[in-house]
């Protein structure tokens, strides 16, 4: 891992660079309220309409706040932290407000859910173990993992093409199965993730003194 960290020094953690507010955090937040407050609307409305729409500025806002982030130069952990995060608020309105409009999809949504916003949300937060600034550049710890959980086959399988499953079909049995099979593969990562282990952080205890 020393050498890959060594020629990748782009894609290390800044600690002078962290703060909260920078261009891309600004677009997470807006989209996550944005999305959020459609996935709401959708349900009180009965809309499914309006509920695709949220899920659509949920998915392109998420791409632009990583695309502003690296034309930006304002890549950081914080910033990576509360993305994932706001990936998990946008993903559960969405996806409460189908099973709300379309109950017979409840067992495969919230099979998915559990997997989303647990297992993969473990996961996803296992980066900050190291002095990576996103779960984008895991390969640099394990190449394996990372091209199962962050590459962009396994981002699309993990999130657009269930929903997009669920929504053009409706096939109940088969996105259940999927959501089965997300569970298992995250399982298998995170038995690779604890082969590998967790490494303890560097930075000292801030003094309680005084």
């Amino acid at each position: 891992m020393s050498s890959q960290l060594e020629i990748d020094p782009g894609k290390l953690a800044d600690p002078t660079a962290e703060r909260l507010w920078t261009s891309a955090t600004v677009v997470t937040f807006v989209r996550t309220v944005a999305a959020v407050a459609l996935s709401t609307w959708a349900a009180y409305d009965g809309s499914l309409r309006l509920l695709v729409i949220g899920l659509a500025v949920y998915w392109v806002g998420d791409m632009l706040d990583g695309f502003v982030a690296r034309l930006l130069d304002c890549e950081t952990r914080i910033g990576g932290t509360m993305d994932i995060l706001c990936d998990r608020m946008c993903a559960a309105a969405f996806y409460v407000g189908l099973a709300w409009l379309q109950p017979e999809l409840s067992p495969a949504i919230f099979v998915y859910l559990f997997n989303f916003m647990v297992i993969d949300h473990f996961l996803s937060l296992t980066y900050l173990a190291w002095p990576i600034r996103s779960p984008n550049y895991f390969y640099l710890v394990d190449h394996r993992i990372w091209w199962w959980n962050w590459s962009k086959p396994a981002k699309a399988v993990n999130s657009a093409f269930f929903a997009v499953l669920l929504l053009v079909t409706g096939w109940m049995w088969v996105a259940l199965a999927i959501a089965v099979a997300l569970v298992v593969l995250k399982i298998w990562s995170m038995t690779l993730l604890f082969k590998l282990g967790l490494p303890l952080p560097t930075a000292p205890l801030p003094s309680t003194s005084g």
